[in-house]
């Protein structure tokens, strides 16, 4: 068997001094996204609607920023890739976290409710896909390559009673991710694009998850929703530990080969 040094050094190498920019960071997923990524040696550029739930979380990592940031606003968007660029000196990976779900039946479901979901879920990765690959193909003004990880769910590959409109619009990161990633390899600009599916993660929006099915009309009661959506994991609930843990993998160099892919997390779920 041959050996291959290169490959193997590559799997031990880590991200310390790179840059990163993780959106909807001030709580719940991205914050421990950010987190975990700051304390590898990451410099982080936290992004969120909520200023000083933002700032706070920023403070609290090591060479971390933070950023106000619609991310369905263009505009927000060239001005968090500029920040970046003049706190950091460079952009290496951008985590297309931030995300909005709201339980309805289809027939109860607003055209309004459903842009909104839409809007922040695909607009606010769509438009970090474009900024992000501006920054960091070749002649951006990062230009060093680099990985985009967009946080897609279970509910962009299955269908989910009560979240039709979060589904269509997961489904939509999935897809999209696939587009870009192909995209960029073809094009030569040493940006790869990947998808993460995490079904329900014990934060405030999995707990919305599982009251939705009462709002809904799906479950009867809080109880019967919590042990009908835990018996649906054969390995329980995850923890945003994993899904940081990720997100790191796919950003480093470990992960160098794998573009396109979307990774699952979610204790066995779709495996029944």
């Amino acid at each position: 068997m041959r050996d291959h040094p290169g490959a193997l050094n590559a799997m031990t190498e880590d991200l310390a001094g790179q840059v990163a920019l993780v959106t909807g960071a001030a709580r719940g997923l991205g914050q421990e996204v950010a987190a975990a990524l700051a304390a590898a040696g990451v410099r982080v550029m936290l992004t969120d609607v909520l200023s000083d739930l933002g700032q706070a979380a920023a403070g609290g990592m090591p060479g971390a920023r933070f950023i106000t940031h619609d991310v369905t606003a263009e505009d927000d968007w060239i001005r968090a890739v500029d920040a970046t660029m003049q706190h950091f000196g460079r952009l290496d990976i951008v985590v297309n976290n931030a995300g909005v779900e709201s339980a309805r039946l289809f027939a109860d479901c607003s055209l309004e409710e459903f842009r909104r979901i839409q809007a922040v879920n695909v607009d606010g990765s769509f438009l970090g896909i474009k900024w992000g690959i501006r920054a960091m193909r070749p002649g951006g003004c990062a230009g060093r390559g680099g990985a985009i990880i967009n946080l897609s769910s279970v509910a962009g590959l299955i269908g989910v009673p009560g979240l039709g409109a979060y589904c269509t619009a997961k489904g939509g990161v999935r897809l999209m991710t696939k587009a870009a990633a192909i995209e960029c390899a073809r094009l030569g600009y040493g940006i790869r694009v990947n998808s993460i599916h995490p079904a329900i993660i014990r934060t405030r929006m999995g707990d919305e998850v599982v009251q939705g099915l009462v709002d809904c009309g799906l479950a009867p009661d809080p109880a019967t929703a919590e042990a009908a959506m835990a018996g649906l994991h054969p390995m329980g609930y995850g923890q945003p530990q994993d899904v940081a843990s990720a997100v790191y993998y796919l950003a480093s160099p470990a992960a160098r080969w794998i573009n396109g892919t979307e990774l699952v997390l979610d204790g066995g779920l779709t495996a029944c």
